[in-house]
């Protein structure tokens, strides 16, 4: 196992923590931990822990919006044919899952369309332009894509077709020629919050029609079950209006979620609480397995079935596409963890560039975050498709892989994604030349502290503290995801109590005790079976953990998640 690099955050003023901890009663810990996260006082706290639904912006800041509704309520008027374009994995589905909802509520002149992945690859598509011109369709609205699409979006002009693009990706030096580009991340927009996946830009579209059309729907956040679903699975920041967005979305996917989404619950085998990480982990593979092996097509009528047997029949065929792709996922990363095992050059790379023509290019991402977890470092795994060399990137803590990739742009026929995650294609003799270049880049750029797993660790913690009242506080966090992660603590002297057993030959699971604490607690350490003798033998140790809820047989109790073991 590779040996992960602890960081202990810096401690605050201990003044902010002090009179933080008191003025709203929570124990210095809490206190530090949310002095961390920039929340300072009793308002800060406030709007921390108990969002509300006018802490979202007004739809109107974002740059061409007034645009977008005026050419929306013109294609109602003159009963223009409008087409929801979306891409294929769980943003895009979600997005038009919600768009196609909206208008198909009131306006029957519209339809929705899926790229195919194998097909056509990834966003707007020539298929797809060709398809709005033999139906006569007048006003494309693309969701989750078409921010780079300058050539495709003129050829559709060239058809009489207009576009309306709502992205959430990183623009190019020129924007399409739409008549409007919603994407926060244009650098003349003004939107106070610059981080929404496509579903949420779509919501905010939703939000600014019925605000000048109220007769159209009576409720935009009807949609929150879709926008959390997207938050989750897209691994945007939960912060600012993703928070908000996420913490009203989640009540309404347990208490009232359509019936697509109840179904994926229920296959998902969600019984107790509703987190963005069940939906990570749940629902959002089910969701992408269809555009993986298949169509996205079933997830979308998955997420737009009307009755519990509809829904249920979507959701049992993407449960059958997910096992699938469960089976390519595996097979696939044995043999690119083997090509890099077998070649002395690729084990001592700061990079991993893999190109095999037969591999599944539904998977390639997956297998891609799957190498990262062995050998931390950016990854871009490739496939042959139409011909090219087609292919994901994914990256590591604190590395920007989208610009590392655009400095190999050369020699790429397009590209497009985030700092984290990016696809990619080009011509297949050009993969040799790409990997050497893009290791060039790498090399020169990243620090080897990043070549290194991090475990961020918020505050050193004794086992005394860990209440169900210190607990309660922490849950109200939620939810947690990236830049508001769960806590993590540190505690020292720590030994087992009991129960210690292996679990499928590679988890820990045993009862802790704390050199000078009568409390003991369960702990499960995942992957970190290696250190069962030496626990064994009675060797104390540091532990970063996490700390959850255990949900057994109805049973709850508080669980400690190790995220690594240090030996004194």
């Amino acid at each position: 196992m590779v040996e992960k690099r602890w960081v202990l955050k810096d401690k605050p003023d201990k003044e902010i923590v002090d009179s933080l901890s008191h003025t709203i009663n929570v124990s210095p810990p809490i206190a530090t931990i949310l002095a961390q996260r920039g929340i300072t006082d009793f308002n800060g706290a406030k709007k921390f822990f108990r969002p509300t639904l006018d802490m979202l912006h007004d739809p109107f800041l974002m740059k061409d919006m007034d645009l977008a509704v005026s050419r929306i309520e013109k294609a109602i008027v003159n009963q223009e044919k409008i087409l929801v374009y979306g891409d294929y994995d769980v943003d895009g589905t979600t997005s038009v899952a919600l768009f196609f909802t909206f208008l198909n509520s009131f306006y029957s002149a519209c339809d929705f369309y899926i790229p195919d992945r194998y097909k056509e690859g990834y966003g707007i598509s020539e298929a797809g332009i060709e398809f709005a011109a033999e139906n006569n369709f007048n006003l494309i609205i693309s969701l989750d894509c078409g921010i780079k699409s300058v050539g495709l979006v003129e050829k559709a002009r060239s058809y009489g077709i207009d576009f309306i693009i709502c992205d959430h990706h990183r623009p190019g030096d020129k924007l399409p020629p739409a008549i409007a580009v919603l994407d926060p991340k244009r650098s003349d927009c003004q939107y106070p919050y610059k981080e929404l996946p496509g579903c949420a830009i779509g919501f905010k579209l939703v939000q600014a029609l019925v605000l000048q059309n109220p007769h159209w729907y009576k409720d935009p956040l009807d949609f929150l079950d879709l926008v959390v679903v997207s938050i989750a699975s897209d691994i945007v920041p939960i912060t600012g209006e993703n928070r908000v967005l996420a913490y009203f979305g989640l009540q309404r996917l347990k208490n009232s979620a359509r019936p697509g989404l109840r179904a994926l619950i229920k296959l998902a085998g969600i019984k107790y609480k509703m987190t963005i990480t069940g939906i990570v982990f749940g629902m959002a593979p089910r969701i992408n397995a269809a555009g993986r092996i298949s169509h996205a097509k079933t997830a979308v009528n998955l997420l737009l079935s009307e009755s519990e047997e509809e829904a249920y029949h979507f959701g049992e065929q993407l449960d059958v596409k997910n096992d699938k792709r469960r089976d390519f996922d595996a097979s696939i990363t044995e043999e690119a963890l083997a090509m890099i095992e077998g070649n002395e050059r690729l084990k001592t790379s700061k990079t991993t560039v893999l190109f095999k023509n037969d591999w599944h290019k539904g998977v390639i991402g997956i297998v891609a975050s799957r190498c990262i977890e062995r050998y931390h470092r950016p990854t871009i795994i490739m496939t042959m498709s139409n011909n090219k060399a087609t292919g994901s990137a994914r990256s590591v803590p604190g590395f920007d892989v989208y610009n590392a990739i655009e400095n190999c742009s050369d020699l790429l026929e397009q590209f497009g994604g985030h700092m984290y995650a990016a696809g990619l294609t080009m011509d297949i003799d050009k993969v040799e030349a790409f990997q050497k270049k893009f290791e060039e880049v790498v090399s020169s750029s990243i620090s080897e502290e990043l070549l290194t797993p991090l475990v961020n660790i918020d505050s050193e913690i004794t086992f005394n503290r860990i209440t169900p009242k210190f607990f309660n506080v922490i849950n109200q966090m939620e939810p947690f995801g990236p830049e508001n992660l769960c806590p993590v603590f540190l505690a020292e002297n720590i030994s087992v109590a009991g129960s210690l057993r292996l679990i499928k030959n590679k988890h820990l699971k045993f009862i802790a005790q704390q050199e000078g604490s009568t409390n003991r607690l369960e702990a499960i350490g995942f992957n970190l079976g290696e250190y069962e003798k030496r626990i064994k033998n009675g060797e104390k140790f540091r532990m970063a953990f996490s700390i959850e809820e255990n949900n057994y047989m109805g049973y709850q109790s508080i669980q400690l998640n190790i995220k690594d073991i240090k030996f004194d």
